[in-house]
């Protein structure tokens, strides 16, 4: 067998051990070079960063929720408080069979599905050593059941929180409102470093539209922790800033007057402060009781409101629109005059029905066999729509569009509320917009006595009355008066518009028929005004639901109550020196001199009185 003998090269060998040494070098000289990047990154470029997340496994930022602000009245009664309320919570990690436990709890206090399926959501938000509430705001027959059985069940605990509560229920739940859980969609739009630790806000009413002053600001506890997260000792504290307490310009004791004297009906109530704008009264009936929404209103009892034929969750004050009826009288002589239709002593005749050139419709009195011969005043105290048919076509649909809405008819008021609604003041343009439709001369003549399309609130009559009462200058009603904040008091938003240029005297006539719908013996409303030192000046308004045919009589006994005709009063006093200005409309009330009317002159008499004391 042959051998192979190989021949050694040494320069070939040593060739290649020094380019592996090279190599080994390279990638040595590389690494050392990257681990010094990362070392200055680490300890200059990125150090306050990494130093936070350093800090953070044991000490958290931990957010401490505001004392919400009080809501008083102008007299100091509080409309909205905080009162200590009882939890019962369970603390998932110490319970051994939660779903055994959760159980028997709900055999113990008789809890609904509901919270229970609330509580496994609230859950699954919180680690397993937190505590989460299964029943707040525990009555005290809860407190009772459960303090006996409290032994065999561990890591269920009772709380103490501080809750939102109403005391005045539903005589002010639509003005002060309701706070209630965030939900989600609230949860996305909130300034959340604000709302840390914040489950609750401002739903409706004031309590939503002063959400921000009455929250205050989230203070701040840094809290160390252990590995497991676990609170072992507080470091340091930023104390949260309370939120301002609120005083409305509301007399609640009024409210009360206002909402009791509606009875049984269904309708609103507004007063006025004339020379301010402040709301005295913001009555709507039927209301609701509030508290239910702060903790969470079972389903069953949210569809029982929301269904219910009487509307309790809708803001008649606010919201509701109605036609002004009679009510805009005093408002259409007031434009004759201004616009030189006619003259307060020229004389119209009523023979207790009107009819246009070549129409055989009759528009008929409320007198069948009419008036008579009667001038302005005589046919505001008498409330003549004859005399206002004849004046509305001397006017025009136009003008009349033009003098009403320097009043702010078919415009919102800008109270400080969310939700208010504009009110509709018809013209030929805004029906030929909204309906493809030319203006008739007969709605011109109906729009003359407040029926038509004429849609207003009863927030609008009472602020449009205060305009007139106030000789033409326009205020804005606001509800808060004051905020009390620790920097100090902030005044509320009290505005006052600009002034609609009347001609002197025009308003004496008007004046006058409106003290003699009170206080003559042919007066609408002559009941409120016996035995008072001053003078009431008002407007009764009856207000048809549904339309009459031609011919037909309306007999009230013959009809369904909710077809009956709607009261409305308007009035302010005392007459030579104007103080409140009050609009009530009553649904189905069929008449404002027996029904609203006596409702604004419990208000009136107990608001001057009041006066008269201080």
């Amino acid at each position: 067998m042959d051998r192979v003998f190989l021949i050694k090269n040494d320069q070939a060998e040593s060739r290649l051990f020094l380019r592996r040494i090279y190599v080994a070098l390279t990638f040595i000289v590389l690494l050392t070079v990257g681990l010094i990047v990362r070392l200055v990154y680490l300890q200059i470029v990125g150090h306050e960063h990494y130093a936070t997340l350093a800090k953070e496994n044991s000490i958290k930022l931990t957010p401490v929720p505001p004392t919400r602000g009080i809501i008083y009245d102008r007299n100091g009664k509080i409309l909205a408080e905080n009162t200590p309320s009882y939890s019962l919570e369970l603390i998932p990690e110490q319970i051994e069979d939660i779903n055994d436990t959760l159980a028997r709890l709900q055999a113990l206090l008789d809890l609904p599905d509901e919270k229970i399926e609330q509580f496994h959501k609230q859950r699954k938000r919180e680690k397993r050593f937190n505590s989460v509430a299964l029943l707040p705001a525990m009555t005290d027959e809860e407190l009772a059941k459960f303090a006996v059985s409290m032994p065999f069940f561990p890591g269920v605990e009772i709380k103490t929180h501080q809750v939102r509560h109403y005391p005045y229920y539903d005589l002010a739940a639509h003005v002060v409102g309701y706070v209630g859980r965030i939900n989600e969609t609230e949860l996305k739009n909130l300034p959340m470093p604000e709302y840390q630790g914040t489950n609750y806000i401002g739903k409706l009413g004031i309590e939503r539209t002063y959400e921000t002053q009455l929250h205050g600001k989230t203070g701040y506890a840094e809290i160390e922790t252990n590995v497991q997260g676990r609170s072992l000792n507080t470091i340091n504290e930023v104390k949260p800033v309370p939120g301002a307490n609120l005083y409305l310009t509301l007399d609640i004791d009024l409210q009360k007057t206002a909402y009791d004297a509606l009875d049984f009906y269904n309708g609103a109530v507004v007063a006025i402060d004339v020379k301010t704008g402040g709301v005295l009264v913001f009555a709507s009936r039927p209301g609701f009781d509030p508290n239910p929404f702060v903790v969470g209103i079972s389903g069953e009892a949210y569809k029982a409101l929301n269904e219910s034929e009487n509307q309790p969750l809708y803001n008649r004050a606010l919201r509701g629109l109605y036609p002004p009826g009679s009510t805009l009288k005093p408002f259409i002589a007031l434009a004759g005059l201004e616009y030189d239709k006619i003259h307060a002593p020229q004389s119209l005749y009523c023979p207790g029905y009107y009819t246009l050139p070549g129409v055989d419709h009759k528009y008929r009195d409320w007198r069948k066999g009419g008036h008579g011969s009667v001038d302005m005043i005589r046919a505001i105290t008498e409330s003549c729509d004859v005399y206002f048919y004849r004046l509305a076509q001397m006017l025009g649909i136009q003008n009349m569009h033009d003098f009403l809405q320097q009043f702010g008819f078919g415009e919102k008021t800008g109270i400080d509320l969310y939700g208010e609604t504009s009110g509709l003041l018809p013209s030929p343009a805004w029906k030929q917009a909204k309906r493809k439709q030319r203006w008739y001369e007969g709605e011109t003549l109906i729009s003359g006595i407040g029926q038509g399309y004429h849609q207003v609130s009863p927030l609008q009559l009472a602020r449009a009355t205060a305009t007139l009462a106030n000789h033409g200058e326009v205020v804005t009603p606001f509800l808060v008066d004051k905020l009390i904040t620790p920097q100090g008091v902030l005044k509320g938003p009290e505005k006052h518009g600009e002034t609609i240029p009347l001609k002197a005297g025009h308003l004496d006539a008007i004046f006058a028929g409106m003290i003699n719908v009170v206080h003559s013996a042919a007066g609408t409303a002559k009941r409120i005004g016996y035995g008072i030192p001053y003078q009431i000046a008002g407007k009764t308004g009856t207000a048809q639901v549904f339309g009459i045919k031609q011919g037909a009589k309306y007999n009230e006994s013959e009809i369904d109550f909710k077809l009956r005709d709607n009261a409305l009063f308007v009035a302010f006093a005392p007459a030579d020196d104007p103080k409140i200005a009050v609009a009530v409309v009553v649904e189905h009330g069929s008449h404002g001199g027996t029904v609203a009317a006596p409702i604004a002159g419990k208000v009136i008499k107990q608001y001057l009185k009041t006066l008269d004391e201080d």
